[in-house]
């Protein structure tokens, strides 16, 4: 028969006495969540360090007073208290996040979690609190939220200056300009020469122009996606610029069960416009591939490239705000984006957002309203 170590059999001996002074003393300690306890009837019985940060008040001040202290008048008067006290005699236990009051009369954003405490007999003890101070994680969330909602102010105005330029351009300019080209092409066949040689030169300079100005067109707003929808927008915008103008083979893999609205399509489009444009200037890539499929209720996309994997320059700035107008764009429209690059291996751009279902049509009826 072996023999246990002395010093296990130590352990074993202290282990069980120091346990609940052990736990004590831990509870005591902790400074980031305010933990005491409640009697049956709401008055605190036990206070921690970290309530005395949170809520001011030192022990020998709160001890044996109500905890409906610590709610605001408003709460206090709707009985909000006794009712949390009540639903964690219930259910167990009650979670809520609220204002609450300091000693010093200011108010603060906690999560408080309270468990009911019951004997072995199924008598119920007390009441076991902990509260936590949410009040810059939730200043943070309300900078978070304005930050996107300003942003996608912003960027539905630009999409909008965007649009009008793109037909006052096409509209007028472009128009104007196929009519010179038209001119200057009838006359070159009634001219002589010189004359006509110099007039077809003019005409092909007009035709040029009007393929820049339509291009132009394009990128500041992309007609399928009005037209025809994201995935004839993505298909004309990789044959015309990723294909035609950059001379870089891709593929396009497209598995969509429905098609976006435009709002969600432009999203789409932008980002997967902005991933390629850093393909083009900085991947140093043969060929890029793109895939949109439908994905948990939304749209998943990959914009992947075989360059170097270092899109950024060595300072790690180039493009920086291309980065964060794809992340932002995604995070504003409820999704998420991230970017894996790894030097040899090129880089994969990846993003998902809500595809949400077309509001339903009322039915219409014969009934006068």
């Amino acid at each position: 028969m072996t023999r246990e170590p002395q010093q296990r059999k130590w352990v074993r001996k202290q282990a069980a006495p120091l346990s609940d002074a052990a736990f004590t003393l831990l509870v005591q300690g902790v400074l980031d969540y305010g933990i005491f306890m409640l009697d049956p009837q709401g008055y605190i019985i036990s206070w921690n360090a970290g309530a005395e940060r949170i809520k001011g008040y030192k022990a020998e001040d709160i001890l044996g007073q109500h905890f409906s202290v610590f709610y605001p008048p408003e709460d206090q008067a709707s009985g909000k208290p006794q009712w949390e006290l009540e639903t964690a005699v219930a259910e167990g236990r009650l979670e809520d996040e609220g204002w609450r009051v300091r000693q010093d009369g200011s108010r603060f954003w906690a999560n408080v979690v309270i468990t009911a405490l019951w004997d072995e007999e199924g008598v119920l003890q007390g009441f076991g609190k902990v509260t936590r101070d949410m009040s810059e994680r939730r200043a943070a969330q309300h900078a978070l939220t304005e930050r996107r909602r300003l942003f996608d102010h912003l960027v539905q105005a630009q999409e909008t200056e965007r649009r009008r330029i793109a037909w006052d351009v096409h509209d007028d300019s472009i128009q104007a300009m196929v009519a010179v080209g038209m001119r200057l092409e009838l006359l070159a066949d009634r001219m002589p020469e010189p004359y006509a040689a110099e007039l077809q030169r003019l005409d092909t300079s007009v035709r040029e122009a009007i393929g820049r100005l339509r291009s132009l067109t394009f990128r500041l707003h992309p007609p399928g996606i009005d037209r025809h929808g994201l995935v004839e927008g993505l298909s004309s915008h990789l044959e015309d610029v990723v294909g035609s103008s950059w001379g870089m083979p891709y593929s396009f893999d497209h598995q969509l069960d429905r098609e976006p609205p435009p709002e969600t399509a432009i999203t789409i489009f932008r980002i997967v416009q902005e991933a390629l444009l850093n393909v083009h200037k900085h991947a140093h890539a043969s060929r890029v591939d793109l895939s949109i499929k439908s994905a948990d209720g939304g749209i998943v996309t990959h914009v992947r490239d075989d360059g170097t994997g270092a899109p950024m320059s060595q300072d790690g700035t180039r493009d920086h705000f291309g980065v964060i107008e794809m992340r932002e764009r995604a995070e504003t429209a409820g999704g998420w984006w991230s970017m894996h690059s790894r030097p040899g291996t090129g880089t994969t751009v990846e993003f998902w957002v809500p595809n949400p279902l077309p509001l339903p049509v009322p039915a219409l009826t014969d009934e006068a309203p």
